[in-house]
C-alpha cells in the first residue's frame, strides 16, 4: 500500500512587538519554543523577551518583574562597558593608571571562564597569560614555552574580542607554521567567524602610552 508522506508545519515566529511593564519597554517575540528567554542587548541595554506562541501576557509581564534586579544590574554593567569602549575607541585615547586597572580587572575577570570553555576545545593550554599595553598587535605567543601575551586594551572593549583572541593564540600552541593552511583549518573549526572578528578587532584606534 501507497502511503501518503505526512507533511509537518512549523509555527512561525510573529512580529516582535513592545510591551511595558512597569514604564520599561520589552521587546516580546513569540516563538514555536517552550520556555522563555530573557536578554539585555549589550548595544542599548534593550530588554528582549522570546516567549512560547501560546503564553499569555500576564505570564510575560510577571516573568519580567521578577527579574528586574538582574535587568538593572546588567543594564549597569554594560553601561559601563560601553564608556570604557568609548574610551578606548577614540582616537589619540591614552593610557590612564585608572584604564589600566579596569582592563586588568576586566581581563583576569574573565580568563578562568574562557580557559574552561576552551582548553578541551583547543586541546592546548597556556603555561602563563601575561597582559601588555601593545600597540601593533593584539596578542602574541611562544609555543616553545606555552606563554601568551594579550594586548591589555582588550579588557576594554566588546569581551567578544578577548575571547577571539585568546582562541587564536591559544591555537598557535599547536605550533602551526604561523597563519598557514593548518592555522587557518584549526580557527574555522573551532571559531568559524574568526575572519570577520578579525577584521572589526582590527578597526579599533590602538590607545597610546601615556
Amino acid at each position: 500500500m501507497d502511503h501518503m508522506p505526512v507533511r509537518r508545519f512549523h509555527a512561525s515566529p510573529r512580529p516582535p512587538r513592545t510591551i511595558a511593564v512597569d514604564g520599561m519597554d520589552v521587546t516580546v517575540t513569540r516563538k514555536s519554543i517552550k520556555n522563555m528567554y530573557l536578554r539585555v542587548r549589550p548595544a542599548d541595554g534593550g530588554v528582549e523577551v522570546s516567549a512560547p506562541l501560546r503564553m499569555g501576557e500576564r505570564q510575560i509581564v510577571d516573568f519580567v518583574r521578577g527579574r528586574r534586579e538582574w535587568i538593572a544590574r546588567t543594564q549597569a554593567r554594560l553601561g559601563e562597558l560601553r564608556e570604557r569602549q568609548q574610551s578606548a575607541g577614540a582616537a589619540g585615547a591614552v593610557w590612564t593608571e585608572d584604564l589600566v586597572r579596569q582592563a586588568e580587572t576586566a581581563i583576569r575577570a574573565a580568563l578562568p571562564g574562557l580557559l574552561a570553555k576552551w582548553e578541551p576545545v583547543i586541546g592546548r593550554a597556556p603555561s602563563h597569560i601575561s597582559l601588555r599595553i601593545m600597540t601593533s598587535r593584539w596578542g602574541s605567543c611562544t609555543p616553545k614555552t606555552g606563554r601568551i601575551r594579550l594586548n591589555l586594551q582588550l579588557g576594554l572593549l566588546d569581551p567578544k574580542f578577548l575571547e577571539s583572541v585568546l582562541v587564536h593564540e591559544m591555537t598557535h600552541l599547536w605550533n602551526t607554521r604561523g597563519h598557514g593552511p593548518e592555522f587557518q583549518r584549526r580557527m574555522d573549526t573551532y571559531q568559524p567567524d574568526w575572519r570577520q572578528l578579525k577584521r572589526e578587532l582590527d578597526r579599533h584606534p590602538v590607545m597610546r602610552r601615556p
